[in-house]
């Protein structure tokens, strides 16, 4: 189970990692009038895979009995639980499909939102 708790910690860097990555080059296809690309959709797939496989390692830990190493616990389920949710509900509800630059701008924010949310609880300087 030791092995679990650092690959979950590992993820969760890679996670805000990628993340930003991820927001810093829709901000820049933003910027520069593109739409929403396969490419980038692809992009953000993987960073769904990777919040997913996330949660899987952290309910292991916690079905496991290691989640009393965490500070707050409900932070952690609500935060996941976010994660999720957040970008899947951006583009299917808000942006219904919309490839724009309109899109490519929402998406960038909400890239960049997820990363801020994630990086401020789990990232290097949190208390968690």
């Amino acid at each position: 189970m030791e092995n679990v708790v650092t690959l979950h910690a590992r993820l969760a860097n890679t996670v805000w990692l990628y993340l930003l990555i991820l927001g810093l080059w829709s901000l820049w296809r933003a910027i520069r009038g593109e739409g929403l690309s396969g490419n980038f959709l692809g992009a953000l797939v993987i960073a769904q895979l990777l919040i997913f496989i996330q949660a899987i390692l952290g309910a292991l830990l916690w079905l496991g009995g290691q989640s009393n190493e965490l500070v707050n616990l409900s932070m952690h389920f609500l935060y996941a639980g976010f994660s999720l949710v957040f970008l899947p509900f951006v583009f299917l509800y808000w942006l219904r499909g919309d490839d724009s630059n309109r899109g490519q701008w929402v998406m960038s924010f909400a890239v960049l939102f997820q990363f801020g949310t994630i990086f401020y609880r789990f990232g290097p300087f949190s208390q968690i």
